[in-house]
C-alpha cells in the first residue's frame, strides 16, 4: 500500500462546505442566530426525493422537536456556516419552522427597585 492509497479513504469523506450549500451564502444573522430554535413542520413525512443527503439529515434531526442552530450543528458535525446556510434553505422551502429567541427585558427602574426595598425594610425591618 503507497502514501497514496492510504489517503483514499479520507479524501473521499472530504466534501467541500460551498458544494454541500450549492454556492449559497449566509443567511442574515437576525434570521438565524445560534440560539434561533428550528423544528420539522408537520408534514415533514412527505419530503421530495430533491433533497440533498445532508438536508435530509437535518431534517429527521429536527423532526424529533425544537432545537437550536447551535445543537443541530453538534449533532451534525457540519460547520456552522454550513448548517445556518442549509436550515435557511429548508425554512425558505416549507420544511422547517423557526422561532426567534426572545428579547431580553428592559432593566428594571432602579428608583422603583429602591422604593420596594425601603418598603420592605420599613414593614418587616
Amino acid at each position: 500500500m503507497t502514501g497514496r492509497d492510504a489517503l483514499e479513504p479520507e479524501a473521499a469523506e472530504l466534501v467541500r462546505p460551498y458544494v454541500i450549500t450549492k454556492g449559497r451564502g449566509l443567511p442574515d444573522e437576525a434570521q438565524l442566530s445560534l440560539i434561533t430554535l428550528v423544528t420539522a413542520t408537520a408534514d415533514h413525512q412527505q419530503r421530495p426525493t430533491r433533497l440533498s443527503p445532508e438536508e435530509q439529515k437535518l431534517l429527521e434531526l429536527c423532526s424529533a422537536g425544537y432545537l437550536s442552530v447551535a445543537e443541530v450543528a453538534g449533532h451534525t458535525h457540519l460547520p456552522l456556516g454550513v448548517v445556518k446556510i442549509l436550515l435557511s434553505a429548508l425554512t425558505e422551502g416549507g420544511y422547517l419552522i423557526t422561532r426567534p429567541p426572545v428579547q431580553r427585558a428592559p432593566l428594571a427602574d432602579r428608583q422603583i427597585l429602591e422604593e420596594v426595598l425601603n418598603g420592605l425594610r420599613a414593614k418587616f425591618g
